[in-house]
C-alpha cells in the first residue's frame, strides 16, 4: 500500500503543478483580454491571434484544472445522500463513483480525443481566421487534460482504499455550493 500511496503523491504533485499553471493563466488571460480591448478601442486594431490565445488558455485552465479540482475535493457532486451518510459510506461512494464513472469516462475521452490531436498535428492545422494560431496545441490539451483527470482519479481511488483499510485518514467533507 505504501508504494501505491507514493504513486498517489506523485500524481497529486503533477495535478497541483498544472493547477498552479492554470491559476496564473487566469491572470494572464485577463491581462491579454484587457490589453486587447484597450488596443481595439484606442487604435481600432484587433488580432484574431490574441483572441484565440485567450481561448487556448481558457481550454488549458479548464482541462488541466479538472484534475487539480478533483484533488482538492472541489468537484461537482450530486448530493442526494452524500452529505448525510457516515465518513466510511462517503469513502465507498467516492470509490464506486471513481471506478464506475470517472475512470471509464476520462479514459475513453482521452482515447477518443488523441486521434483528433494526431490528425491536427500531422496536417499542421491552422485556424481558419486571419492571423489565427495553430490548432494542435489546444487539441493536445484536451487529450492531456482527460488523461491527467484519469490519473488523478487513480490517485483518489488509492487514497479512498487506503482510508477504508485504515492506512490513512482523509477528509471527505466538502462545502456545499451556495444556492
Amino acid at each position: 500500500m505504501q508504494a501505491l500511496l507514493a504513486l498517489s503523491r506523485g500524481i497529486d504533485r503533477l495535478s497541483v503543478f498544472f493547477g498552479k499553471i492554470g491559476e496564473y493563466l487566469v491572470l494572464l488571460c485577463c491581462l491579454i483580454s484587457a490589453g486587447n480591448a484597450m488596443i481595439r478601442y484606442a487604435f481600432n486594431y484587433s488580432s484574431n491571434g490574441w483572441l484565440e490565445i485567450q481561448w487556448y488558455m481558457f481550454g488549458f485552465i479548464v482541462m488541466m484544472g479538472a484534475a487539480y479540482t478533483l484533488k482538492v475535493n472541489e468537484h461537482v457532486r450530486v448530493d442526494l445522500i452524500y452529505g448525510s451518510v457516515s465518513e466510511r459510506a462517503r469513502l465507498w461512494i467516492d470509490a464506486i463513483g471513481i471506478v464506475l464513472f470517472l475512470l471509464p469516462f476520462a479514459t475513453f475521452a482521452a482515447w477518443l480525443s488523441w486521434p483528433v490531436f494526431v490528425t491536427s498535428w500531422n496536417q499542421g492545422e491552422m485556424s481558419s481566421n486571419a492571423g489565427g494560431l495553430i490548432r494542435w496545441p489546444v487539441k493536445l490539451v484536451i487529450s492531456a487534460g482527460f488523461a491527467l483527470l484519469a490519473l488523478q482519479g487513480v490517485s483518489e481511488l488509492i487514497k479512498r482504499i487506503a482510508a477504508l483499510t485504515g492506512t490513512i485518514q482523509i477528509e471527505t467533507a466538502y462545502e456545499k455550493p451556495l444556492k
